[in-house]
Formats: structure tokens, C-alpha cells, sequence
């Protein structure tokens, strides 16, 4: 059985409730989702969805960077949505984050998001 590494970011939010900011196991790191939390203040990000999508990258570059991985390196991503309304927004930003060939993703409608978020993005990254 392969060893845990549990992987923490000062640059991310602290995690609010009993799990880890990512763990790594092997070659593979499994980030918790992210939600729009400034890490600086633990508080939502003000603005629309472009904006909260871009906090929620931010902190999860954030988490990667403390593993020693970058978004190169990520091969799942799911994105939960309180409005599939805002799907076409969160494409725009994730394609400043990662380049092609684009890892595998799901899109999942949610009724709702801690703090009020309006989108959530958890992680899966292969180390070669």
C-alpha cells in the first residue's frame, strides 16, 4: 500500500471542515474542491461568475504548486454549478488554466455551495 502525503497551501484556503486541502498517493494527487474563498481574508470573492471562477483556479494552482505539480499535470476535473446558466463563462476561464489535450471533466448542477459559491472544482493530477 502506498504512502499519504497530505499537501497544505498557506496561498489556499484553510480547509473548513474535516478533510485535507489534497492528498497524494503514489503518483496521483486528489484535490478537495475549491470554492471562491480569498485566502487572505476567508471570505467569498465579490463579482459574477468569471470572477468567482477565476479565484476558484487561483486556489487550486495554489494547492498544486505546494505538491510540486502545475495544471500540465491534472487529468479529471469536476465542476459543480449552482447555475448551468454559467457553463459557457467557466469554460472561458478554464482555458486559461490548462492547455490541450484538456483533461477529462465533468459539469454538475448543484441547489447550492458552501458560502454561498456559485461554482466548486476538485482535482485529480498524475505525477509521471
Amino acid at each position: 500500500m502506498s504512502s499519504r502525503r497530505i499537501i497544505h497551501s498557506e496561498q489556499a484556503p484553510k480547509a473548513i471542515g474535516p478533510y485535507s486541502q489534497a492528498v497524494q498517493v503514489g503518483n496521483t494527487l486528489y484535490l478537495s474542491g475549491q470554492t471562491p474563498i480569498d485566502p487572505a481574508t476567508g471570505e467569498l470573492v465579490p463579482g459574477d461568475i468569471g470572477v468567482q471562477a477565476r479565484q476558484v483556479f487561483e486556489n487550486l494552482s495554489a494547492v498544486l504548486a505546494a505538491a510540486g505539480a502545475g495544471f500540465d499535470q491534472v487529468v479529471r476535473v469536476g465542476i459543480y454549478l449552482t447555475d448551468l446558466g454559467n457553463f459557457a463563462v467557466v469554460n472561458e476561464v478554464m482555458k486559461q488554466y490548462f492547455r490541450e489535450p484538456y483533461p477529462a471533466r465533468s459539469t454538475i448542477g448543484v441547489a447550492a455551495l458552501p458560502k454561498a459559491a456559485q461554482v466548486e472544482i476538485d482535482l485529480v493530477a498524475v505525477f509521471d
